[in-house]
């Protein structure tokens, strides 16, 4: 039996640890998380997240050989392989604060792991991470004097929110990266009969650690591209009277390019696309490409482009206005008001649509005559 440990009890340890327990029945899998609510949530029969059908995985193999726990140093030092999940957002401060990932959790739990393993592991990378991280990862918990052994893999997810559950159970590919060394390819293989016990071999990729750790921003990258792609066409479908659906399916047609992420909208939202763009843009500039990185940053800027041109023609289509306006918010609370918020941009010689993409600071610093104005 094999002593699987997952860190983080969010959305990517929660969708992906109960269909390994469901297909791995010899094998005891753990999830920990320093959130008591949530583990709470695990054990209870309110989920703390909701995919279709995860509900009736959970309650087959819980308490079974899938188990959740607050108790995170016990179970790493019994587990043989662990899974790290933890949260990776955007910087908010210092070197590449608005692009960069925030690696201070994913930091922290490495030092954990070296801190309390009293033997040899294999440690999965689970969470999206810039390329190279897994050789710092190798730095911290091969620093160890003990004699302990640490073989990093790369993991990365590729589920869609609504359909976690069967990207699980039939993934378009499994993709597993680590070091083209004796040890490296002995962990990739141990980790490939795990998922050999439902997903095709013919699925299974093998790569070194850093097409892994790439591969995961490129593929968001690529999927928020095409987003945006049409989402450009459907501003030249309105002037030019051309129907940006019609448009979609005549090219989908083509099997080069195929039908999918060809639906024009507001734009994309949730927190992985722009994130991982912007972490790419930023991986970009470090190593001195700029021109690749002002490529990928433009897939962001016309998602905002499409965003405001959407608001904007809501806001057109009701004469210029929303609603009317409340008392004079202050100075203090007016940037984050409802009311602010919808027609700032909209206003007597404020930008519009058609000028270059206005920011919320350039939101903000319109005055309240100008509202009035409106």
């Amino acid at each position: 039996m094999t002593n699987i440990l997952c860190i983080g009890a969010g959305y990517v340890g929660g969708s992906t640890m109960p269909i390994i327990a469901s297909h791995c029945p010899d094998h005891r899998i753990v999830v920990v998380d320093i959130n008591e609510e949530r583990i709470a949530a695990w054990q209870s029969d309110e989920l703390p997240i909701y995919e279709p059908g995860l509900d009736e995985i959970v309650r087959q193999t819980r308490g079974k050989n899938l188990f959740f726990s607050t108790d995170v140093n016990r179970h790493i030092a019994e587990a043989d392989i662990i899974f790290v999940s933890v949260n990776t957002p955007t910087k908010t401060f210092g070197r590449g604060a608005g692009k960069a990932a925030d690696l201070q959790y994913w930091e922290k739990t490495a030092r954990q792991i070296l801190e309390h393993s009293t033997s040899s592991k294999i440690v999965v990378e689970k969470s999206t991470l810039p390329v190279r991280t897994a050789e710092a990862m190798e730095r911290i918990l091969n620093s160890n004097g003990n004699g302990l052994h640490f073989d990093v893999l790369s993991n990365p997810e590729f589920l869609a929110e609504g359909t976690a559950v069967q990207d699980m159970q039939s993934p378009d590919r499994v993709l597993i990266g680590g070091r083209e060394t004796g040890s490296g390819q002995k962990a990739i293989e141990t980790l490939v009969e795990i998922y050999a016990q439902w997903v095709p071999r013919e699925r299974i990729l093998t790569t070194n650690l850093w097409s892994s750790e790439l591969s995961k921003l490129v593929a968001n990258a690529f999927l928020a591209q095409r987003i945006s792609s049409i989402n450009a066409i459907s501003a030249l479908c309105e002037k030019t009277e051309a129907d940006v659906n019609e448009v979609a399916h005549a090219i989908g047609r083509d099997a080069r390019i195929g039908p999918y992420f060809l639906r024009a909208s507001v734009g994309f939202g949730g927190s992985c696309f722009k994130k991982d763009i912007l972490n790419l843009v930023y991986l970009c500039e470090h190593y001195g490409l700029f021109e690749v990185a002002r490529y990928w940053e433009q897939v962001v800027k016309m998602n905002e482009y499409q965003e405001a041109r959407f608001a904007s023609n809501m806001v057109a289509s009701m004469f210029n206005t929303c609603l009317e306006p409340p008392s004079k918010p202050t100075q203090t609370t007016r940037a984050n008001h409802p009311r602010w918020k919808c027609v700032a941009p909209y206003w007597k010689n404020a930008p519009t649509s058609s000028s270059p993409i206005h920011t919320r600071s350039k939101m903000r610093a319109w005055t309240w005559e100008n509202w009035q104005n409106v």
